[in-house]
């Protein structure tokens, strides 16, 4: 995909404000070695409806930056609190040499034909929709595909579970592998947790701060 830029001459808020009101966004490029950060105005409406694209996010774009061409990524959006516009945007410049850190959507499919859902009844709750990964620009995927179709029930789905792309790996820490999809049986009784268990059970004590009976006065002879 591609986005058309030109190099900003006037910075600050009142710039930034004659900007918008032309029509354009301000924006920054950053990134790249010995690179300083580039400021950048881009056209508004054409932006607005690339932005409305999955891929806009996850994929290396082709911006062509004063005539001449940068392999670029989208790193921030700054949108208008109520009204349907962009105020500002940040890029980031990407080495074909150099792994990137990227998050990317999930694409979930043949849940309809797992045993999961085929034999139990199964309700499929989708725990992420996106995931960190990291690779080489070349080999960035516009999604992950996730194929369900062994999912069962009672064995939820784990981030290390997903079959990656070749040379993408997902960002985990040493032993972290976080949840992506459970599954949930209509129905399904739960087993009694220890708080209600305890107050369902009869007291056997006393209620604390009440007396106990007075003992019986002696017959008189």
């Amino acid at each position: 995909m591609k986005v058309v830029a030109t190099t900003r001459k006037e910075q600050g808020s009142s710039a930034s404000r004659r900007l918008r009101r032309s029509n354009h966004v301000p924006g920054i490029l950053y990134g790249g070695t010995d690179q300083q950060p580039t400021p950048i105005a881009i056209e508004h409406n054409p932006l607005y409806h690339a932005l409305r694209v999955e891929a806009f996010h996850s994929s290396i774009l082709d911006m062509e930056l004063d005539g001449r061409s940068e392999q670029v990524l989208l790193r921030d959006v700054q949108w208008h609190p109520y009204r349907q516009q962009v105020m500002h945007i940040d890029f980031q410049r990407v080495a074909p040499d150099r792994p990137i850190h990227m998050r990317v959507p999930l694409h979930f499919r043949n849940q309809e034909v797992s045993p999961a859902v085929k034999q139990s009844a199964g309700i499929v709750g989708h725990v992420l929709t996106e995931i960190d990964i990291t690779c080489l620009p070349k080999d960035l995927p516009g999604f992950i595909d996730v194929d369900l179709s062994s999912l069962e029930a009672g064995k939820p789905l784990h981030v290390r579970d997903i079959r990656f792309p070749e040379g993408v790996s997902p960002v985990l820490r040493s032993k972290e592998n976080p949840v992506v999809v459970t599954v949930t049986i209509p129905g399904a009784e739960e087993a009694p947790t220890e708080t209600a268990a305890a107050a369902a059970a009869p007291a056997k004590a006393a209620p604390a701060g009440k007396a106990a009976p007075a003992a019986k006065p002696a017959a008189k002879k």
